[in-house]
């Protein structure tokens, strides 16, 4: 079942890092999300846990439009059931 999380973290984030209505430095964190997410040694748990605190800082920003918040309050979601399932 991770991996299907997994996978469709994954999806949310390359579908962010796409969007050129994203502002380019919401993209540039997702893209280092997702990277971190992809390559990093640590357990799954913490690099979801560590990229929901990123991501609540992103979603505060004002700037920000509606419907990229909305994915990124998606996608912590997404990443809480990481954090538990581990």
């Amino acid at each position: 079942m991770s991996e299907d999380v997994l996978k469709a973290v994954l999806d949310t984030l390359d579908r962010i890092i796409q969007d050129d209505s994203v502002p380019r430095n919401v993209r540039k964190v997702a893209n280092e999300i997702k990277n971190d997410l992809i390559s990093s040694k640590e357990n799954i748990a913490v690099k979801a846990a560590t990229a929901i605190s990123t991501l609540e800082d992103l979603s505060s920003d004002p700037n920000l439009p509606m419907h990229v918040r909305t994915l990124i309050w998606n996608l912590s979601s997404l990443l809480e059931k990481l954090t538990v399932e581990e």
